[in-house]
C-alpha cells in the first residue's frame, strides 16, 4: 500500500509502498477514502525536519540537554549512533481521514466491517490502509460524505476548543485565523446559539467565511468592528486559531475581549502575553489540547476504557461523533473549505502546496485513495538470499532496541542471513528492512514463524507477546532468541517449559551480559576465591514516563521483570547458581521502580540488586562490586574493570561492550554445533521465576522461597 512519511533529514514528504498493517485488539483495519492534511501541525514537522543540525538544536533544545546526558553517559559513539537512528526513522504523517472498515481486531463489538467511519488521531495516517484504536474511530451520519467526514479530527479540535471558551447561548465570540480550524470554530460558534465574528488578514477567507453565512473582518479593521458587533461591551471569549509568528493574535485578543473573558489559544503563535491588557482586564487564558479529554491518554486511547459520561461529557470520541451530528444537521459545512484534491501518489505536490512554494491560495487539502487497493501483507526487499548460512533469521518486532541495538549487532556476523522481518507497523518493517538487509518485510508475524526457509526466529516485540511467540515458534520447529523477558507471568512461563519439552530447537534469551568480555573476565577472576561471595549490582535505571508502556502490567510487565532479571541474571552466572530465596523492598511512592532487592544463593553467597529510577541519567549506568576469598573485583558500566588481589591492583578500560553482539555468536555457534544452548534452560527459567518472586515480595513485604530447578539441560 501507499503511504506517506516525512524523513526527519528532509524538508519534502515521500510515498512510500509498505505492508498493510494487521489489526490488533482493540482495533480496526480501514481503508482510507479521504485525509485532511493539516497546513498547521504538518507543515511545522516538515518544517522541523527541513532544518540542519543546528536549527534542530534551536528548535528542541530538550533533546539536546538529552543527547549531552546521553553522551556523557553511554559514549560519544553510542549516542551518534542513537540520534543518527532515529533521525533515519521516516515518521508517518496524518491525523484526520475517512473510509470504511474492512477488517476487526479482537473485542470489538459495536463496528462492522463495511462501516463508514471517521478516524482520528495519529493512527489515522495518509495510507490506503491504516490500523485504529476502537476509541478513534467514529460511524459516519448517512448524510455526510467522506470528505466531510475527513475533517472530523480538525472539527473535534475547534469543538473542544470552543467547549474550553464555556460560552453559552447569546453570547459573542471572536475567533481570530479564519485557516480550516478557524471557519470551522466560526460555524460550530454559530451553530451553538453565539454570535460569532471572524478575523484574518487574507481577504479571501474573510470573503469565505461571509459566503457560508457567517460574518468576518480583516484584521486592520478588526478592533472598531468588534466594538460595533458587541455594542462596545466587548466579546465573551475569543479563539485564537492563527498561525503566527508574532504577538499580535493574543494582542488583538486582549483588545476585543470584555472584562473577564477567555482568550482560548488554538493554534500556534507568539507566546509574550502582554500583562498590562490582561490584568485590567483579569482575562482568563487557556491553552487548547487537541481533541478533547481522552486525548493522550493511553488507557483511553489505547485500552478503550471509556471515561463514564456523567463524570466526563465531551471526551474526544464523543467530541469527534459530535462534529459529525452538526455536519449531518447541515449546522457546519466541510466542502466549501476544500480547495484541493490529490491523490496519494501526489502527496509531494499537496504539501508544496501547503509551504507556500506554489503561491496558490489554499485552505482545505485533501488526499484521496484508490477503491481497489489490494491488501498486501508482505513486500519483498531483496533477492539475494544466501542458504549457507547457519542461521537464517526471521525477526519479529522493529522497535528501537531493535534497531538501535540488536540489528546493529547482527552487522557483519557470518553465520547470520537475514530473511524476513515483521513489524505491525508497515512503516517500520519497510525502514528497518531496508536499512539493514533483509529479503522481506510483513506485518503478520506467522508469515515469519512458517516461512520454511527460516531456521531461526527473534523474538524482539513488546514484552507481553514474547512468551506465546516463542511457543509459536518452537512448535514451527525454529531455533529461538528472545529478548528478555522469556514471560511476564507464570502462566505464559509453564507454556514455554511445555513447550520446550518437545521442541527440536534451542531457546536463547537475551541475557547478553553473561556474555560481555569484562563480565566474563570478572566472573573467572572470582572463580578462584573459594568461598561464597558477597555481590552489589546498583544500577541507575532513570525514569520512565509514568504512562510508558512497560509500566503496564499487561504489556510491559513493569521494570523489574522487564529489566531487573538482566541484573539477577549476571548474578547467577556471577556466583554459579541460582537464587534460592528472594527479598524485596521499594521506596515508598512512585511506579515500583526503586527496589532493594536481597537474594541468597545455595552456596551462602549473597547478592543485592538496588534497581532505582530516582537518580540522574547523566550518571553511568551500572556497577558491580564483588568480594570474597580475600579477593575484590568492580565493574563499572562495562566499560572500566577493577581486579584485586594480593595486595595488587589490576586495572582494565575499553570501549562498553554488554555483550549484545558475542550472545549471538554464542546462539550461532550453538546451532551449528547442534547444542547445547548458550544458557541452561534452568537458568532462564529459574532467573524468570526469580524475577516474579521479587514482585511478590514486594506484594507481600516477606521473603520468597525458590524451589531448586534440578538439571541443567538445555535441549
Amino acid at each position: 500500500m501507499k503511504q506517506v512519511v516525512q524523513d526527519l533529514r528532509s524538508d519534502q514528504p515521500e510515498v512510500l509502498e509498505v505492508p498493510v498493517p494487521s489489526p490488533a485488539p482493540g482495533t480496526a483495519l480501514i481503508r482510507t477514502v479521504a485525509s485532511f492534511v493539516s497546513a498547521g501541525t504538518e507543515r511545522t514537522l516538515i518544517e522541523f525536519a527541513g532544518k540542519g543540525m543546528l536549527g534542530k538544536a534551536r528548535a528542541r533544545p530538550d533533546l539536546v540537554r538529552q543527547t549531552i546526558d546521553k553522551v556523557r553517559k553511554d559514549g560519544l559513539l553510542s549516542t551518534l549512533q542513537a540520534v543518527r537512528s532515529r533521525l533515519d526513522q521516516p515518521l508517518p504523517l496524518g491525523y484526520s481521514s475517512a473510509g470504511v472498515i474492512e477488517e476487526l481486531g479482537e473485542g470489538i463489538t459495536d463496528l462492522r466491517p463495511g462501516d463508514r467511519v471517521a478516524c482520528a488521531g495519529g493512527h489515522a495516517v495518509h495510507a490506503e490502509f491504516a490500523v485504529v484504536p476502537e476509541k478513534m474511530i467514529a460511524r459516519l451520519p448517512a448524510s455526510v460524505d467522506f470528505e466531510s467526514g475527513a475533517a472530523a479530527t480538525l472539527g473535534s479540535i475547534a469543538l473542544h476548543a470552543f467547549r474550553l471558551a464555556e460560552v453559552q447561548v447569546g453570547e459573542r465570540v471572536a475567533v481570530i485565523g479564519l485557516g480550516l480550524l478557524g471557519q470551522l470554530a466560526l460555524q460550530i460558534a454559530r451553530a451553538a446559539g453565539c454570535e460569532a465574528l471572524g478575523v484574518d488578514v487574507d481577504a479571501a477567507r474573510v470573503e469565505l467565511a461571509r459566503g457560508i453565512g457567517g460574518s468576518a473582518t480583516s484584521r486592520e479593521p478588526a478592533v472598531e468592528t468588534g466594538h460595533t458587533f458587541t455594542s462596545g461591551d466587548g466579546f465573551d471569549a475569543i479563539l485564537i486559531c492563527a498561525h503566527s509568528d508574532d504577538n499580535d493574535p493574543l494582542e488583538l485578543a486582549a483588545t476585543m475581549a470584555r472584562d473577564r473573558a477567555t482568550v482560548v489559544l488554538v493554534g500556534v503563535v507568539g507566546m509574550e502575553i502582554p500583562r498590562k491588557p490582561y490584568y485590567d482586564k483579569e482575562l482568563k487564558f487557556v491553552v487548547s489540547r487537541s481533541y478533547g479529554p481522552g486525548r493522550y491518554d493511553p488507557t483511553y486511547e489505547q485500552s478503550g476504557i471509556d471515561y463514564p459520561i456523567g463524570y466526563v461529557r465531551w471526551t474526544e470520541g464523543r467530541n469527534i461523533g459530535g462534529f459529525l451530528e452538526l455536519v449531518a444537521a447541515k449546522k457546519v459545512h466541510v466542502a466549501p473549505l476544500i480547495t484541493h484534491r490529490f491523490p496519494v501518489e501526489r502527496a509531494e505536490e499537496a504539501y508544496q502546496l501547503i509551504a507556500g512554494s506554489s503561491g496558490q491560495p489554499t485552505l482545505g487539502v485533501l488526499l484521496t485513495y484508490a477503491e481497489a487497493a489490494p491488501v498486501e501483507r508482505r513486500l519483498t526487499l531483496s533477492e539475494r538470499v544466501r542458504k549457507d548460512r547457519v542461521v537464517s533469521l526471521g525477526a519479529l518486532g522493529a522497535g528501537n532496541f531493535a534497531k538501535n541495538v540488536t540489528f546493529p549487532a547482527l552487522r557483519g556476523l557470518n553465520d547470520v542471513e537475514l530473511v524476513g522481518l515483521a513489524s505491525g507497523g508497515g512503516v517500520s518493517a519497510i525502514e528497518a528492512g531496508k536499512r539493514y538487509g533483509f529479503a522481506y518485510a510483513t506485518t503478520e508475524a506467522a508469515e515469519v514463524i512458517q516461512d520454511e526457509t527460516i531456521n531461526t526466529v527473534a523474538v524482539l516485540t513488546r514484552h507481553h507477546l514474547h512468551a506465546e511467540q516463542v511457543v509459536d515458534a518452537l512448535l514451527a520447529g525454529k531455533h529461538v532468541f528472545c529478548e528478555k523477558p522469556l514471560a511476564i507471568d507464570a502462566e505464559g512461563l509453564d507454556h514455554v517449559m511445555d513447550a520446550l519439552k518437545t521442541a527440536e530447537g534451542l531457546l536463547t534469551v537475551g541475557f547478553n551480559r553473561r556474555f560481555a568480555p569484562m563480565g566474563i573476565q570478572m566472573r573467572d577472576f572470582l572463580s578462584g576465591a573459594g568461598e561464597p561471595l558477597s555481590v552489589h549490582y546498583r544500577v541507575n535505571a532513570g525514569p520512565l514516563p509514568s504512562d510508558h508502556w512497560v509500566h503496564d502490567p499487561g504489556q510491559g510487565g513493569g521494570r523489574i521483570i522487564g529489566e531487573a532479571c538482566h541484573f539477577i541474571d549476571y548474578l547467577t552466572f556471577l556466583i554459579g547458581a541460582l537464587p534460592e530465596q528472594v527479598r524485596a523492598q521499594a521506596i515508598p511512592g512512585g511506579l515500583g521502580d526503586n527496589v532493594h532487592i536481597s537474594l541468597r544463593f545455595p552456596d551462602g553467597s549473597v547478592g543485592t540488586v538496588d534497581y532505582l529510577a530516582n537518580g540522574d541519567r547523566a550518571y553511568p549506568k551500572e556497577r558491580v562490586e564483588a568480594f570474597g576469598g580475600g579477593r575484590v573485583a568492580v565493574l563499572d558500566d562495562y566499560r572500566g574493570l577493577e581486579l584485586v588481589s594480593g595486595g595488587k591492583v589490576k586495572r582494565k578500560s575499553s570501549r562498553q561492550d554488554k555483550g549484545h553482539r558475542a550472545i549471538w555468536q554464542a546462539t550461532a555457534a550453538a546451532i551449528r554445533q547442534g547444542g547445547p544452548a548458550p544458557i541452561p534452560y534452568n537458568e532462564l527459567v529459574g532467573v524468570t521465576q526469580a524475577t516474579f518472586a521479587v514482585v511478590e515480595s514486594l506484594r507481600t513485604g516477606h521473603s520468597v522461597e525458590l524451589e531448586p530447578l534440578l538439571g541443567s539441560e538445555s535441549r
